[in-house]
């Protein structure tokens, strides 16, 4: 079983003392890739260091909406550049956050314009963070064209998710679908096309029930998988290749081979 944490951030302080010890126990538990969103420019020496000592960690660069405060109009510029010279697999993580009260929605969505323009530009997907702005966002992106991406958490309607497929998306599925309350979560993860879905942790955060309070890990994944297979009743291990098939389909390489693929899943000499 090959299982890919397609949104886990190992390079925060979280894990400072025992990320090597973090990955090693998420590989035996099953996981054969991670991608590691950015939240912001001080932080991608770091992110970028980390992925270069494991070829299982793929980097993707971006600015966090959640740090707003923190973002200089410079630091656009430097992620084009660093994206010329790093070639991650996605801009990320990007997007709009109207939950918390006080962020400037409209920095916010110059910056997330802007983001997409140099995803679109440099042809690489996306990375979304969206929470109470999924209108703006799909909006944003309609106008934006970029080539699709991963919407991170997906909390929203059965409609906005058709919508998010439509222009190229897949859907992140993480912790929250294994609390059984969670119950408009686990009848979307029910009702979508199989291809529309990834696996997630966000680890440190959104922790699975059997962790509550606890610090998230990527070797808590299979828990994730097993929670996806309760409620649609089909097999572990047809949901984990299948949803390893539409990371690296919606990422544009194997994440466990390291080749190129299209959009399909199919590889590209």
């Amino acid at each position: 079983m090959q299982l890919v944490d397609t949104h886990c951030h190992l390079d925060l302080d979280a894990f400072a003392g025992d990320a090597d010890t973090v990955i090693g126990q998420a590989r035996m538990n099953g996981v054969a890739a991670f991608v590691i969103p950015a939240v912001e420019r001080s932080r991608w020496p770091g992110l970028l260091a980390l992925c270069a000592r494991h070829v299982d960690l793929h980097p993707a660069l971006g600015l966090h909406p959640l740090f707003i405060e923190r973002h200089a109009e410079a630091d656009l510029a430097l992620l084009a550049q660093a994206i010329t010279r790093q070639r991650p697999v996605a801009v990320g993580e990007i997007g709009l956050d109207h939950w918390v009260e006080g962020l400037d929605r409209a920095r916010q969505m110059r910056l997330f314009e802007a983001q997409l323009a140099i995803a679109r530009e440099h042809d690489l997907p996306v990375v979304l963070h969206v929470r109470k702005a999924h209108e703006e966002v799909l909006g944003a992106l309609a106008r934006a064209r970029v080539r699709g991406g991963i919407t991170h958490a997906f909390n929203g309607s059965i409609e906005q998710a058709r919508r998010y497929l439509d222009l190229g998306f897949r859907l992140g599925f993480g912790g929250t679908l294994t609390y059984p309350g969670a119950t408009r979560i686990r009848a979307l993860a029910a009702e979508l096309p199989l291809t529309a879905i990834v696996l997630e942790t966000d680890a440190p955060d959104m922790a699975p029930v059997a962790h509550r309070g606890e610090r998230n890990s990527p070797a808590y994944l299979p828990q994730v998988l097993m929670s996806l297979a309760e409620v649609r009743n089909e097999n572990p291990l047809v949901l984990a290749r299948a949803t390893t098939r539409n990371a690296c389909a919606v990422l544009g390489v194997d994440l466990c081979q390291g080749e190129t693929v299209d959009a399909a899943g199919a590889e590209v000499a």
